[in-house]
């Protein structure tokens, strides 16, 4: 039996050990699915924290149960380690590590280089790696193959190549990691066949595409998709509100039409790890062919300059209670990117929170996923959430909603704060609700 039909025999029949690297809101959902489908997984990571944490059955991502995850850590069905001499012990190695910006907005690709590093050394023949991490069309076959070649392996052969890019939603309740529609690219057509070996025990449904290339267009066409209309809808927030009609009530009206519209909706800001990022992996690589994605970047500095129209709107409704930002005392509701989860990566109620402290405001924040002001590299608030009461709204000059979780009491807030700005459209318009 020759090597590809012994890995795709031993994927199909679950006796493959999975390997999944960088065990964050991608990795541990996906080491959670695989373990769930009846596979072993070994996952790696450099934070000793989310090891050990993993292997005491303690989950430190909010919507996966810590007893549904000692389930399996128990059963040694899932463990961590930080010792990444241990890729030998595994048939597929799949990557999903970080991909942010550089100070320069350029792609850094360093957490996947690091990696790479960390786990060339012990890898053999038989084995299957897949990167999932969100990037630009080309990075699999630029960055990974020429490393595994320089090894000694023929791809295809005795050693296999994929791409598959995450598709998770923090905090969305009705799709899972394994219910999501997982594209997939394999650098051959040998390494497609046990891509897709790998991935369909787990996944419901897999969608295989020509090339890693077109799997990593792929991604970034579906957040571009989601930052250029979420661009126009804010636009469109900042003209309609000058001229004092309510974008949301618009919204809700072409959203009955049947075909041809497809709602979105503002906000303070992009958050998280993709729609803030993703299309400027892009727009980098587009200079290498000569061409200036005007689009995208437009719809990119629309979006980035939402948190200063919140914090202008902020400032123009304390003029009108003749009061000034420096020195009001501003509470920021949720600091979460999205609403129902604990994830704040690139929230722009972060940023609205720098602008708010850097003109003087007294800011306080309620968030119940964040009990604490996290440590985070763009800031660092020594804060504490405010609970939410009558007595404790009164106290501020304004109250910004920049997060909607559900969880909020919308009638308490409303009733007991003196200025509410609203970037969510959660409030109905009154004498104390802006608009932002």
């Amino acid at each position: 039996m020759d090597i590809k039909t012994n890995l795709i025999k031993k994927l199909k029949s679950k006796e493959a050990k999975i390997g999944v690297f960088g065990l964050g809101y991608v990795g541990l959902p996906l080491a959670m699915a695989y373990a769930k489908s009846g596979y072993t997984v070994l996952g790696f990571d450099i934070d000793q924290f989310k090891a050990e944490s993993i292997n005491s059955g303690n989950s430190y991502i909010y919507h996966i149960c810590s007893s549904e995850l000692n389930e399996y850590s128990s059963k040694k069905k899932i463990q961590a380690t930080t010792d990444f001499e241990r890729v030998s012990e595994v048939d597929a190695i799949i990557i999903c590590v970080p991909t942010p910006l550089s100070n320069h907005r350029e792609p850094d690709l360093s957490f996947i280089r690091a990696t790479m590093k960390s786990i060339l050394p012990n890898i053999h023949s038989g084995q299957v790696i897949s990167l999932e991490s969100t990037t630009y069309p080309g990075t699999t076959s630029e960055e990974i193959l020429p490393l595994i070649i320089k090894k000694g392996f023929e791809i295809g052969k005795d050693f296999f190549l994929v791409y598959s890019p995450e598709r998770e939603d923090p905090g969305n309740k009705n799709f899972e990691t394994s219910t999501i529609p997982k594209v997939l690219g394999g650098d051959t057509e040998s390494c497609r066949a046990v891509g897709l070996s790998l991935y369909e025990q787990a996944i419901d449904k897999v969608v295989p595409v020509s090339s890693t290339r077109v799997a990593e267009m792929t991604k970034l066409l579906e957040n571009i998709y989601r930052s250029v209309n979420i661009g126009l809808m804010n636009e469109l927030k900042v003209l309609t509100n000058k001229m004092e009609i309510d974008l949301y009530e618009v919204i809700d009206a072409a959203k009955t039409k049947p075909f041809g519209f497809l709602p979105f909706y503002p906000g303070p800001g992009l958050g998280g790890h993709c729609i803030p990022i993703d299309p400027f992996y892009l727009t980098w690589k587009a200079r290498e062919y000569g061409m200036h994605t005007r689009f995208i970047e437009l719809a990119g500095e629309i979006n980035t300059s939402m948190p200063n129209y919140v914090v202008e709107k902020t400032v123009s409704a304390l003029n009108q209670a003749c009061k000034s930002i420096k020195g009001s005392r501003i509470l920021v509701l949720g600091i979460a990117y999205k609403k129902n989860t604990g994830d704040i990566r690139e929230s722009p109620a972060v940023e609205i929170l720098n602008i708010l402290n850097s003109k003087g405001a007294s800011i306080s924040y309620s968030d119940p996923f964040f009990p604490v002001f996290p440590q985070i590299r763009k800031s660092s608030f020594n804060l504490r959430s405010i609970e939410l009461n009558a007595k404790s709204l009164k106290k501020f000059d304004a109250t910004i909603l920049t997060t909607d979780h559900d969880s909020f009491d919308y009638k308490l807030i409303k009733d007991n704060s003196s200025i509410i700005i609203d970037s969510r459209g959660r409030f109905d318009l009154s004498e104390n609700v802006y608009r932002a």
